[in-house]
């Protein structure tokens, strides 16, 4: 009997790669186009100078996702559970429209990256804005259907193909265009911003926001309670299951600065992508500018599918919270539920329109909503995991209090300067 419960035990066990899948998950979703661009374009400006600001970014988004996992596995809520009982039914109605603006806005640009990435490997139409709708769509329409018909099991195996993708072949990029292990590690151990006609500090505070996505970090909660994570012993797993995610992230930040700061790009969004294959073709060939392009597109679906999976969660918890006004968010299968499906289906269809129009202003304001989206979950980290009533022995340490304070101090300039420029 006690050798059959010890087998049990042993089989139970999840391995190291099933511990950090969440981890994963929520780092690839948060690297689409705009990080790739705004990587390799930092590194085009500045070179490989600011390599330490990656790792500064993904440091800060680390602290923020565990803050999260900390509060739901302590109290058993999500953080839309207890920002509604804490804070009051006001917060979700604030929270609603800026979560709409945001599945409009973010699900245009990775239509559209997708788009005019595959149109690229793809050339099928003569116009390149044809192509881009074209392949738009069908990624959208393939993501929904990934999600609608695979289930969770399915949604993993398919991110874990694109990350692997993605991580192998931008990698590979960065190690072919390794511009010298003294400079590499200069630029990780001393924090430098070169001037670059003023434009230094701009680009170095664009780079350490983009590492690792907004408002997708919230998404985490949800993936861990897919995976069975409750209570306080899932803490530490959760710890390292980000390490390994934010790690990830890091490294594939610093390889898309490397390879920026080897050539000079021009260009905005994932246009810049392009270009940037096109440069690559010229140092590394027609292989290397395919290389290139397949990682790319593996990071914008994987940023795309997550998105599809997991945004719909959030505006359940708020249909549960805030309209229907239940203490309690929803339980049992939300995927299945009229909330989840009914905007899963938005967001793969409604951002369409963002294809055919041009957000140039939208976009200016969007991206300073995006900016304080993230001062203000510090603010709620604060709050939540600072109260002893709350979380007992698991409240926030001098380390979270301090790293959040920066955070707050942080995203709240860059939102400043982006209002400004």
């Amino acid at each position: 009997m006690n050798s059959q419960n010890k087998t049990s035990q042993q089989t139970d066990k999840p391995g190291f790669l099933s511990i950090i899948v969440p981890g994963f998950l929520v780092a690839a979703t948060g690297v689409g186009a705009g990080d790739l661009a705004t990587a390799s374009f930092a590194g085009s400006h500045l070179g490989v100078a600011v390599l330490w600001a990656v790792v500064v970014g993904g440091f800060l988004k680390f602290i923020l996702t565990e803050g999260l996992a900390r509060w739901q596995l302590v109290t058993g809520q999500t953080f839309l559970e207890g920002v509604a009982q804490r804070f009051g039914l006001i917060v979700g109605w604030l929270f609603l429209p800026y979560l709409l603006l945001w599945s409009f806005f973010v699900g245009s640009a990775l239509m559209s990256a997708s788009g005019l990435t595959l149109h690229a490997m793809l050339p099928l139409f003569d116009d390149a804005s044809n192509g881009k709708i074209f392949f738009g769509i069908l990624s959208s329409l393939l993501g929904l259907g990934l999600v609608m018909l695979g289930g969770f099991k399915v949604f993993e195996k398919v991110m874990g193909i694109c990350i692997g993708i993605m991580f192998i072949t931008v990698m590979v990029t960065a190690l072919l265009l390794w511009p010298g292990t003294a400079a590499v590690f200069s630029g990780l151990l001393i924090p430098t911003i070169p001037d670059a006609k003023g434009m230094g500090i701009t680009w170095t505070v664009a780079l350490i926001g983009g590492v690792g996505g907004t408002l997708t970090i919230l998404c985490y909660g949800y993936w861990i309670r897919e995976k069975g994570r409750t209570g306080i012993e899932s803490i530490k797993t959760c710890r390292i299951d980000l390490a390994a995610g934010y790690s990830m992230t890091i490294l594939f930040g610093l390889a898309m600065v490397i390879i920026g700061s080897s050539i000079e790009i021009e260009g905005k969004g994932a246009s810049l992508l392009i270009t940037l294959s096109e440069s690559l073709e010229q140092s590394l060939g027609v292989w290397g500018r395919w290389l290139f392009l397949v990682g790319a597109f593996s990071a914008i679906f994987s940023s795309l599918l997550g998105v599809w999976q997991a945004v719909p969660y959030l505006f359940a918890d708020i249909w549960e919270l805030f309209i229907n006004q239940n203490k309690q968010a929803l339980s049992g299968n939300i995927t299945k539920s009229m909330p989840y499906r009914a905007y899963l289906w938005g967001i793969a269809f409604v951002p369409m329109l963002g294809l055919l129009m041009s957000f140039k202003e939208v976009q200016k304001l969007y991206a300073v909503i995006g900016a304080m989206f993230i001062p203000l979950l510090a603010i709620a980290l604060l709050i939540l995991n600072g109260r002893r009533v709350w979380m007992g022995d698991f409240t926030n340490r001098p380390l979270n209090v301090v790293m959040l304070l920066a955070t707050l101090v942080f995203f709240g300039a860059m939102a400043w300067m982006k209002w400004l420029s």
